[in-house]
């Protein structure tokens, strides 16, 4: 029945103006948002982009201008790339400003008039009715079995009834009923506006990747400009003119700068999203790809997550026995069994049945639920029992405080809520059912209590007590079928898990024990009882054992993510109301869900989960492990090149200008951007290995292990056999230690000393695709693209030192056959090298050994 608005004139325009004046519009802040190209130019800025920078411009003082635009071009367009893949970035303000409705009704002046959400002010008179989206703070002042759905402000998911004089709040939408209510607060003054302003405060942390990445670029900058200095300044001292020095000292800096490094990282997070956007889980940030591999505390809802959000009634007791029920879903079909009265399972779910609006419907060939997904399970049930459908007369919802709903219909008042709540309002309770409710709950169900009474009156409070205690509904909400097995590969792994859940703590417990989350020694707390510091909480869920944190808060949420970073965790935070924005903007990395979670959450997340599935959290982690495996293989592949490139600078200077120079600084530069970038690239495609989520993930890039292999072993390895093909070629063509080689016979040995190291990278590539496998156990056809790039690469290779224009320009002739069998054989050196230092540390290590 449609109510009729209160015998009141409402607001005059006047009224209305000076309200506005005073409480202002009825819109949230504008946040503050950096323009795009702000964005843009932030891609072109950090560090790494701001060392090619240097050396572009270095490049251009050095008389290089060509290399100059040939490095900005690269910075430009990885910049521009990953602008491009990050178009969307957060836009939780936004759309929390898109929650609100776009038009309402209010009465002013004696009318009811249609006006925009925004031209609300405090004082109006507001029309509310199911279906509509709350547009400001309200206090009800006649309702008619108003319900609201809070679950984006509370994240309860149980609607809640409102009556005269309640609040209902801005973003908040009525399940149920219609009423009247008057305006409180609006625009920025409003519980909205707060989380909005939360939201925006809740920044960010770097990147436990770019933290990483940054020591890198930081070392490699020392590294080159000091080398370049000192040889430059060497070259002065033997001889050369302070000029000619000085150019010399920027070319060799410009040349140790890895500038195949940028897009090489870029393209790498780009595939491993790409990858992850294939397994269903979307990533809006590309360092985001890194931080999940680097993940160690996952926190994550329950509902819909962990299980598949299809409530069921599974077991129904009665003062006369238990009764089973076995159904598909939502279908009202079902095997009912036990022995226990049918007439007490029927009067039991016709109770149920009166107290609830959620239905379960058919559409194209299955059933599914339409509202509440408890109050469908209790719809099939009635289906099931085969209890006819019927509105009451009158219903009164559920609400927090009393914990029961209730209908009247035909004289007979059903009840139906939480089982403590309904048996203290009965006239006796049943030894058997007390004892069966304890049993129920153990088994982790989550259970409702029915009862009845006749009544001839109106709908009142007293209707609700002297019950009959009819039975109890027991409900499952089933884990994914898969849930297991990823929650087992977050053990494997080394990464700890916590529910977070707004249910109650033996449900979430119950869940958790099932799947695996939570095994002895765990730890079950409610939100109300987490320790107050922030060290004890971080200490008291960072357990190998598990933990469930039951009637959590979003601001427990966000307290848990800081709590657990500070303790030195990644902490990956799932959610789906808009009440968890904060929470996901503050962990490392935010997990929203697509189907059913706010634009809110998915605009705050770095990962958006588009099946809603835990275990697709699992998958994006274990790809952001293999991303994270192959940026230190081409990292690898990076610095052992660079030994190489640098050896020849070092001879040169350390003899005193006695050991001819073997590479030009051009030459340098063709082996970064030329031959071996497209190398690096494919090995930032490997595809994952089977036991990326065995152990803890290496928490830095660059570590001893890495370090010793690319500057000791291959680097070393690369960097001898080049000077010797060098030396060589020199001392067959008569050059003898002290004297200067002729100008030909250098150039031949310097392309010789080129194709060495080309050939070399070459064999590098393959070796790079394993830290503990030679290159002769491995597939070398299972990354096709690393076949291709090498092959582009040889063509290069003949290019640069057999096509004369280019080769001239370097600085290196083609080399003669002997020194193509010399480049050919330092790579086997190179392969045989790392495969014995691979065997050699595995059989140290154990008696197997393992790809990375």
């Amino acid at each position: 029945m449609r109510t009729d608005p209160p015998q009141v004139r409402g607001l005059t325009e006047q009224q209305v103006a000076q309200r506005r004046e005073q409480y202002g519009a009825n819109t949230l802040p504008e946040p503050r948002r950096q323009a795009p190209w702000l964005d843009l130019l932030r891609q072109m800025t950090h560090l790494l982009a701001v060392l090619l920078w240097v050396a572009a411009v270095l490049a251009a003082v050095a008389g290089m201008p060509e290399l100059a635009i040939a490095i900005a071009v690269i910075v430009v367009l990885n910049g521009v790339f990953a602008f491009w893949q990050e178009h969307r970035a957060d836009r939780s303000a936004q759309q929390l400003r898109a929650l609100l409705p776009a038009r309402t009704r209010v009465v002013r002046s004696g009318e009811e008039v249609v006006v925009d959400a925004s031209d609300l002010v405090v004082g109006d008179l507001v029309r509310v009715e199911a279906g509509d989206r709350v547009g400001a703070d309200m206090v009800l002042v006649e309702t008619d079995n108003v319900t609201v759905d809070e679950s984006m402000l509370t994240g309860e998911s149980a609607a809640v009834a409102h009556d005269v004089g309640d609040k209902i709040l801005t973003g908040t939408y009525l399940v149920e009923g219609e009423g009247w209510a008057t305006v409180e607060a609006v625009g920025t003054a409003t519980a909205f506006a707060g989380i909005s302003r939360l939201s925006e405060s809740a920044h960010r942390p770097q990147s436990p990747f770019h933290q990483q990445l940054n020591k890198v670029v930081r070392v490699v900058a020392v590294v080159a400009f000091s080398v370049g200095a000192a040889l430059g300044v060497g070259g002065y001292l033997l001889g050369l003119g302070a000029t000619e020095a000085f150019l010399f000292g920027v070319g060799v800096s410009v040349a140790l700068v890895p500038e195949g490094l940028l897009p090489t990282v870029t393209l790498s997070l780009a595939r491993g999203a790409q990858r992850m956007a294939a397994e269903d889980a979307l990533v809006r940030r590309l360092d985001a790809v890194e931080t999940l591999g680097a993940t160690t505390f996952i926190c994550t809802d329950k509902t819909g997550t962990l299980t598949q959000n299809r409530m069921n009634v599974v077991a129904v007791e009665t003062p006369g026995g238990r009764h089973d029920v076995a159904g598909d879903g939502y279908a009202p079909r079902a095997d009912i069994s036990g022995d226990g009265p049918p007439d007490e399972l029927r009067a039991a779910a016709l109770a149920g049945l009166r107290c609830v609006t959620g239905r379960v419907v058919e559409k194209e060939g299955g059933w599914i639920a339409e509202g509440d997904p408890l109050e469908a399970a209790i719809h099939a049930l009635a289906l099931r029992a085969e209890v006819p459908v019927a509105e009451p007369d009158a219903r009164r919802a559920y609400t927090a405080e009393r914990m029961i709903s209730s209908a009247l219909a035909d004289g007979q008042v059903s009840v139906l809520g939480a089982p403590e709540a309904v048996m203290a309002r009965c006239q006796a309770v049943p030894a058997s059912l007390s004892a069966a409710l304890d049993e129920m709950t153990g088994a982790g169900l989550r259970v409702l209590a029915v009862a009845r009474r006749t009544w001839d009156g109106e709908a009142s409070d007293a209707m609700e007590e002297d019950l009959e205690l009819l039975g109890l509904l027991g409900l499952q909400d089933p884990p994914r079928e898969d849930v297991a097995d990823a929650v087992r590969s977050c053990r494997d792994a080394g990464i700890r898990t916590a529910m977070i859940t707004g249910d109650h703590p033996a449900t979430g417990q119950a869940i958790a024990r099932e799947i695996g989350l939570l095994r002895d020694g765990g730890v079950v707390v409610e939100g109300r009882e987490l320790p107050a510091d922030d060290a004890v909480l971080a200490e008291l869920l960072d357990t190998p054992h598990g933990a469930v944190v039951a009637r959590a808060s979003p601001a427990d949420k966000l307290r848990i993510a800081k709590a657990l970073q500070r303790r030195g965790h990644v902490v990956a935070m799932t959610g789906d109301g808009v009440n968890d924005a904060p929470a996901l903007r503050a962990a490392d990395v935010g997990v929203a869900m697509g189907l059913g979670g706010s634009d809110v959450a998915r605009s705050a997340s770095d990962l958006v989960l588009l099946d809603d599935h835990f275990a697709t959290i699992v998958t994006a982690i274990e790809l952001g492990r293999a991303t994270t495996k192959n940026v230190r293989r081409f990292l690898t592949f990076h610095l052992t090149d660079n030994v190489a490139e640098l050896a020849p600078f070092a001879a040169w200077a350390l003899t005193g200008g006695t050991f001819p120079l073997a590479l030009s600084v051009l030459q340098v530069l063709a082996l970064d951007i030329g031959t071996d970038m497209l190398p690096a690239l494919a090995l930032g495609a490997e595809p994952p290995r089977s036991d990326v989520m065995k152990g803890r993930r290496r928490r830095v890039l660059v570590d001893r292990a890495l370090a010793v292999r690319a500057f000791l072993v291959l680097g070393g390895t690369e960097a001898t056999l080049a000077l010797g093909a060098f030396a060589a070629v020199l001392w067959a063509d008569g050059w003898r230690w002290g004297t200067t080689p002729g100008a030909q016979s250098l150039a031949l040995a310097s392309g010789t000393a080129f194709a060495t190291i080309a050939c070399m990278q070459v064999a590098n590539s393959f070796a790079c695709r394993s830290t503990r496998l030679p290159v002769w156990r491995l597939d070398l056809t299972s990354n096709r693209l690393l076949l291709v790039a090498v092959a582009v690469e040889l063509v290069l290779l003949l290019v640069f030192v057999g096509f004369p224009p280019v080769a001239d320009l370097l600085g290196g002739a083609f080399p003669e056959p002997s020194g193509w069998a010399m480049a050919v054989a330092a790579s086997v050196v190179l392969v045989l090298v790392d495969g014995l230092v691979k065997v050699g540390w595995g059989n140290g290590r154990s008696r197997g050994a393992r790809l990375p």
